[in-house]
């Protein structure tokens, strides 16, 4: 029987790897509403928006 040891257990985090992980699931969301609606920005989206599937985090 060939038992491979998995690196990245999901359920072991370290406190350091979970305050990151909240802080990046803090930072992708969408700009406010009432800031595209402001008259004088050209933002309409957030640039560093991220997909869990797309990009990784490397943590």
């Amino acid at each position: 029987m060939d038992e491979s040891i998995n690196t990245l257990d999901p359920s072991n985090k370290s406190f350091r790897t979970k305050v990151k992980l909240a802080k990046k699931q803090k930072q992708n969301r969408p700009l406010p509403h009432w800031f595209r609606m402001k008259a004088d920005t050209k933002i309409r989206w957030n640039a560093k928006r991220r997909n869990w599937r797309h990009t990784k985090l490397n943590i």
